[in-house]
């Protein structure tokens, strides 16, 4: 089953000297591509790289809203050159933040930032990958005022209500599922899913973020990761079917990951936890996902001078 991880951020320091090992795990694992969000102006060369490097790497470019207040004066025309000079490129991570670390960053600069890349993105007939956090009214009344957007918006890790599903689909916005599904009561999260039309939901690891909830021996982790004590780890192994036993007699496959340290580490492959998970709560085959998910992705990457051919 092939699948595809349409958010992650694979420069992020955190794991960035890691990514070619993370990568050749994760195609291993059945992951065909890869779309890299950037997140300002400091990491969008790292980004651009790691397009030109691996053929599964779809750059993005964008301003995310916690870095809305480090932009440059010059910022919007450096991010057009990038543009200009990565053809293949789609647009992210943008968005809306009203959380702790958002209410930070003064809103009205946020929507303004916001905007302009959104135009942009509708401009350059390319998807956009969209950051949103208790801003959902204000996200939909935007989306609807600059759109439609016939080549895709991508509400990345959505975990909004149900009820707001079908006016975002009406618009052109498409839903990204990640490891953040999985504290939702499954009630509403089986609601929410079950809202979304078969051909705009999409999968996401959002690593290294988005770490399912789950006991280690189901998860991949990043090898070396500093927030777990090495003895999770048998030399050479990045994959938790590979965690060491603990001398105790307590199997440490068997910690859950909730109850570690929040900083740990998600590994790109952990995708097919988030996809055995929402298949489970649409009550549908994993091959029935599989195929409709990356489907879905195929056609929202397979724009003008993009990497991704059309099936």
């Amino acid at each position: 089953m092939k699948l595809f991880d349409v958010h992650c951020h694979l420069q992020d320091p955190r794991i960035f000297n890691k990514a070619p090992q993370l990568i050749a795990t994760a195609l291993d694992s059945g992951v065909r591509n890869f779309a890299v969000n950037g997140v300002s102006e400091k990491d969008w060369h790292l980004v651009k790289e790691m397009g030109d490097k691996y053929p599964s790497v779809i750059p993005c470019f964008g301003v995310h809203p916690w870095y809305v207040a480090e932009r440059s004066p010059n910022w919007f025309s450096t991010l057009k050159e990038f543009f200009e000079t990565t053809p293949s490129a789609a647009v992210g991570e943008i968005g809306l933040d009203k959380g702790s670390k958002g209410r930070e960053i003064d809103f009205n600069d946020q929507v303004e930032v916001f905007q302009q890349q959104l135009k942009l993105a509708k401009e350059l007939k390319k998807p956009a990958s969209v950051h949103c956090v208790r801003a959902f009214g204000d996200l939909l009344q935007i989306v609807k005022d600059i759109g439609p957007f016939p080549d895709g918006v991508i509400l990345h890790s959505y975990v909004g209500s149900a009820e707001m599903v079908p006016e975002f689909a009406k618009s052109g916005a498409y839903f990204s599922l990640s490891g953040f599904i999985m504290p939702m009561k499954a009630q509403k999260a089986k609601k929410m899913l079950k809202a979304i039309p078969s051909e705009r939901i999409l999968l996401e690891s959002d690593a290294p973020d988005a770490l399912p909830n789950l006991e280690l021996g189901s998860l991949f982790l990043v090898d070396e990761d500093p927030s777990l004590p090495q003895e999770f780890f048998r030399r050479g192994k990045s994959s938790a079917s590979n965690v060491s036993t603990a001398s105790d007699n307590q199997s440490l496959a068997s910690v859950d990951a909730s109850t570690l340290t929040k900083e740990m580490l998600n590994h790109p492959a952990n995708i097919h936890n988030v996809f055995d998970y929402v298949a489970k709560l649409l009550e549908i085959s994993k091959e029935e996902l599989a195929e409709l998910s990356y489907r879905n992705a195929v056609q929202l990457f397979s724009y003008q001078g993009s990497k991704v051919p059309l099936e």
